[in-house]
């Protein structure tokens, strides 16, 4: 793959990662809750641990995104971390941050 389209795929994948992690924050609805209102507690709760999930798997989005940019400064980009074999550009392109071909991310 051409380092120009890496960087453009990988650029638009931190866009995607940012602009999803900033919409994961918890949203008062402006409406007094009701403390003693088990329903409205719960609710709240799910939407909070929710969020707090989708956090976590964005970071770590970000976390793989920013081991595929230094891979890219380091010319290695495209290349499995495992066996350093070629990963084909149709599954980069897919998934931007891979880091082993499909075959070696099907044996684990």
């Amino acid at each position: 793959m051409e380092t120009e389209q890496a960087r453009e795929l990988l650029a638009a994948e931190r866009k995607r990662i940012e602009r999803e992690l900033a919409g994961v924050r918890h949203e008062d609805d402006g409406e007094p809750a009701d403390e003693f209102d088990p329903a409205n507690l719960a609710s709240d709760l799910y939407q909070d641990e929710f969020n707090e999930g989708r956090a976590d798997d964005l970071q770590e989005q970000l976390a793989a995104l920013e081991r595929a940019e230094a891979r890219l400064a380091a010319g290695t980009y495209g290349l499995s971390v495992e066996s350093g074999e070629p990963i084909p550009d149709e599954r980069l392109e897919a998934v931007p941050t891979a880091e082993l071909t499909a075959d070696e991310e099907r044996a684990r």
